[in-house]
């Protein structure tokens, strides 16, 4: 059966809350809403003014974690800072999820990962919104919601420990780790995976939409994030992470800009593409959907 994708071109605050709604689900509880807060320099980050009306709408509080390398979003206060910076302060709560610790849940099936880490905080949420920016990424190929759930949800260790393919926990050590690209890509994957098990062994639930506009070839946790090298394409949402970010990558390949093959060439360098496929045969979503459009 394939996976519903909603769909809209029209990027606005009020179209990001009609596709939500259109998937049917309320956000019950205390409701975390996963979005980078975005490197100090980095500009494609999702602004304040088009993301607070359905933040707010779902009294929803902003989740993040520190960063493995070296930036302005290392420790706790300087990541704060940089979230005030970027406006997320000025409609929610921002919490940044291991500034008090972290825990381990269980990889089921994993080549590569035993376990992740994700920031202790995680546990005080009942529902959640992930809640993505579609672009490039220098390691990855591209960051959307799978990235999203995976780096983006891991500690400052635990990204550390997905980066380096399971070999260390160190943010230190990491960077220089030995790795194949296509297992960095697989253990993104099963970090996915893992919080997705998570959520449904404690019945709580999430929702994926992506935002896919200022498309750099970088990711927004780049200081020196270059500008979009694509015009914008849209929302998609779904209750499929899989089939949301298959999606997105279909919709690059289909437009035909001077700039799509900057993007399709960063995302396949990185063997980007490969995530969605490992992801489907981790049984975390399927690959073959209906795309729906509003």
């Amino acid at each position: 059966m394939k996976s519903k994708v909603f769909f809209t071109k029209e990027i606005t605050p009020e179209k990001l809350i009609e596709i939500y709604e259109k998937l049917g689900v309320d956000l019950p509880g205390k409701v975390g809403v996963k979005v980078s807060t975005g490197e100090d320099g980095a500009k494609g980050y999702l602004k304040a003014d088009l993301i607070a009306p359905l933040v707010k709408k779902l009294n929803g509080t902003i989740i993040e974690c520190n960063t493995a390398y070296p930036g302005e979003r290392t420790t706790t206060e300087e990541h704060l800072k940089v979230a005030e910076k970027h406006g997320f302060t000025s409609f929610a709560d921002v919490d940044i999820m291991d500034s008090t610790g972290e825990f381990k849940i269980p990889v089921h099936n994993g080549k590569h990962l035993e376990y992740d880490l994700i920031g202790e905080n995680f546990e005080n949420y009942d529902s959640i919104l992930n809640l993505a920016h579609g672009k490039g990424h220098m390691m990855g190929g591209f960051g959307a919601n799978l990235k999203n759930q995976s780096i983006g949800i891991a500690s400052r260790n635990g990204k550390a420990y997905i980066h380096s393919c399971g070999h260390t926990e160190d943010p230190d050590a990491c960077w220089s780790d030995k790795h194949e690209q296509i297992d960095f890509i697989e253990s993104m994957a099963e970090a996915a995976t893992a919080v997705a098990d998570y959520l449904k062994e404690n019945n709580k639930p999430i929702v994926y939409i992506t935002v896919a506009n200022a498309i750099s070839v970088d990711c927004d946790c780049d200081a020196n994030q270059g500008d979009p090298v694509i015009g914008d394409i849209g929302i998609f949402a779904s209750m499929d992470p899989v089939a949301n970010d298959q999606a997105f990558l279909d919709a690059i390949w289909k437009t035909k800009e001077d700039g799509t093959k900057e993007i399709e060439e960063r995302i396949d360098s990185r063997k980007g593409r490969h995530i969605t496929e490992y992801a489907e045969s981790l049984g975390l979503g399927s690959t073959d959907y209906e795309l729906i459009e509003i």
